[in-house]
């Protein structure tokens, strides 16, 4: 990406495909696709941003959006690239703002009629700055109740990016559940410091099997590289990483941004405030969040005991709970 944040070839390309596919499909076409752009801190390869680029694309093959991005920017260069896009046209920016929450806030001020839904860990502002939390910690808790019952150490691991509220929540779910039906197993965490460099989290994942963790939950990409390599089982996170690790992650909790997406489309088509937070969109519950599982590997009354708990978040006779403080 060009550091005035011209439009790369492969944006273009891409860009172009998408809505030439959706013309294929014109039933599903709206009469003036919304343009939206999206903006994507780690490269749209990263799990959290392949969802979100992925419902991008979906929405655009669909004729919804036209839908342009940009990938692996820097949080210095972040508040130019909203500028820049908003200046482009854009009526919906969707991306992320963790660590630049002030100055997200500062650029969606300076162009009210621009719709900013972006990652956050703090609220909305005014009428055009709306947030969403990457809440799958419903699945990551089912998990940790199959990997609970799996553990042979009675020790179990995480890799996460940094301590902050949306990782804090399922990180703490994910042991939440294994404490929940296994309560003497420990649970120790890694930190990598960074949402994208999976070498780095390969090694945090190796120095907890080292310290006797028999389970890792990934929490960034690379941690299924190290539980392959020692032959244990690994939890997923985001996506389905089963097909790319068989026999090795045995579970994922899953997060869908679809929903999320398609409810701040509408509110921009109708005219009303996108201010607000979007993130229950994504809960179990709402169907945007799940757990996938590999039936058979677990125990088959840990699946049985798993799945009773799913039923009760979807009805709402259980909620997981929500911790979003530093895990011990």
């Amino acid at each position: 990406m060009t550091k005035d944040f011209r439009l790369s070839r492969r944006v273009l390309l891409q860009s172009g495909l998408v809505l030439g596919a959706g013309t294929l499909a014109a039933p599903l076409r709206a009469a003036t696709p919304l343009k939206v752009a999206g903006i994507h801190g780690s490269p749209v390869e990263n799990a959290w941003n392949s969802v979100l680029h992925q419902a991008l694309l979906d929405a655009a093959k669909e004729g919804q959006i036209e839908y342009v991005f940009s990938e692996a920017v820097s949080p210095t260069d972040y508040p130019r690239a909203m500028s820049q896009y908003a200046e482009q046209g854009a009526k919906l920016i969707i991306g992320e703002c963790y660590p630049i929450e002030r100055q997200a806030r500062q650029v969606a001020a300076d162009y009210p009629d621009t719709a900013f839904v972006l990652g956050s860990s703090t609220g909305p502002a005014g009428d055009n700055f709306g947030v969403f939390g990457t809440w799958n910690y419903d699945g990551a808790y089912l998990a940790g109740m199959l990997a609970g019952k799996m553990t042979k150490t009675n020790s179990v691991g995480s890799v996460g990016a940094m301590p902050i509220p949306e990782i804090n929540l399922l990180i703490n779910a994910f042991a939440e559940g294994v404490k929940a039906v296994n309560p003497g197993a420990t649970h120790k965490v890694s930190w990598i410091g960074t949402f994208f460099d999976p070498p780095k989290a390969r090694e945090a994942g190796l120095a907890l099997i080292d310290g006797g963790a028999d389970i890792l939950f990934g929490e960034r990409i690379g941690t299924a590289d190290a539980a392959k390599e020692r032959g244990i089982q690994a939890v997923g996170s985001l996506i389905d990483y089963t097909p790319m690790y068989p026999g090795t992650v045995f579970a994922n909790a899953l997060w869908g941004f679809r929903p999320i997406l398609d409810a701040a489309i509408a509110d921009v088509q109708a005219g009303k405030p996108v201010g607000r937070d979007y993130t229950s969109y994504g809960l179990l519950k709402e169907g945007g969040s799940d757990i996938a599982y590999v039936k058979g590997v677990a125990p088959a009354e840990a699946e049985e005991a798993m799945e009773k708990v799913r039923a009760d978040i979807k009805s709402g006779a259980f909620t997981v709970p929500a911790d979003a403080n530093e895990p011990k």
